[in-house]
């Protein structure tokens, strides 16, 4: 008898243990989803209004871009800044063009 009173102890910690994460997982999905809502809507307001974000010119970018390393560029743009990849690929080609450096 004690044994079955153990066991259901057991089960019941372990089923709200697992209740309290699912809700945790679901708090940081709900999250992420009003962020990139909230990002969204920052960028139509900026657009609108005509700011620019000023783009970051990170000198180690430029020295990988001089040396033919492109996707080495990429990765240090990205850290830099947190931006996506297509982004950062975007920006550091933009970056290659203006200073004239032929990267593919």
């Amino acid at each position: 008898m004690e044994y079955i009173v153990v066991v259901a102890g057991v089960i019941l910690v372990v089923g709200l243990a697992m209740l309290a994460a699912g809700s945790r997982g679901q708090d940081r999905r709900n999250t992420a989803i009003r962020l990139a809502a909230i990002e969204r809507k920052l960028d139509l307001i900026m657009k609108h209004q005509g700011i620019v974000e000023p783009r970051i010119e990170a000198p180690d970018v430029v020295q990988e871009l001089m040396q033919g390393r492109k996707i080495q560029a990429i990765k240090i743009y990205r850290e830099r800044t947190g931006v996506g990849l297509a982004e950062a690929k975007n920006a550091v080609e933009q970056i290659a063009r203006e200073r004239g450096l032929d990267v593919r």
